[in-house]
């Protein structure tokens, strides 16, 4: 089973991402579960959005406490909690302009791949909004679900500006992609 958290501020998007990630999963046939956790209800306190895909109907229905990801829109929540959830082998995304170098010496023995997912969804047209180039990045991590599977979701579930999020999404997929075979060599 795939457990990913997804973890960023009220009025971020972080519900959003992964109510588009759960349907991407489940458009790719797996079962999902798919939960979120407020702080408070106002902008700017931490959310959790919680999806759980396998193939096999998901019955668990507790908080994750081990992720195989985590998706983390804003790298000051990278901390305490959330990262007790993150062990060697969980993939951590990150919306910042910090390069890996950096969160590998702040987050010793984490699997941290920066995405500068602001800088690309400006220049994609959405402004602040950066959950599609965060997905995009996720799923060419986490090797799932496919691009082609998510950027359909965005087109489907988006509100407005398809284009603009599924150009967002295949960036961010691409900036990943240029990191993880970047570390391979």
């Amino acid at each position: 089973m795939l457990e990913i958290i997804i973890q960023g501020r009220g009025g971020q998007g972080a519900q959003t991402a992964g109510n588009l990630l759960a349907g991407a999963f489940h458009a790719q046939g797996l079962h999902v579960q798919c939960f979120a956790s407020y702080g408070g209800a106002r902008r700017g306190t931490p959310v959790n959005s919680y999806i759980r895909a396998d193939q096999r109907p998901v019955r668990v229905r507790c908080d994750i406490e081990r992720a195989d990801a985590i998706l983390c829109f804003d790298a000051s929540l990278l901390e305490g909690r959330l990262l007790a959830a993150a062990d060697s082998n969980t993939l951590i995304v990150v919306n910042s302009a910090r390069d890996a170098a950096e969160f590998a010496h702040a987050l010793p023995g984490k699997r941290v791949v920066p995405i500068d997912a602001l800088t690309i969804s400006r220049q994609m047209g959405l402004g602040r909004i950066v959950n599609s180039a965060l997905l995009g990045a996720l799923a060419r991590v986490i090797q799932a679900p496919t691009l082609e599977v998510l950027s359909r979701a965005l087109v489907d579930n988006a509100p407005k500006q398809h284009d603009e999020n599924v150009a967002a999404c295949v960036e961010g997929y691409r900036c990943a992609e240029r990191q993880l075979l970047g570390n391979a060599a």
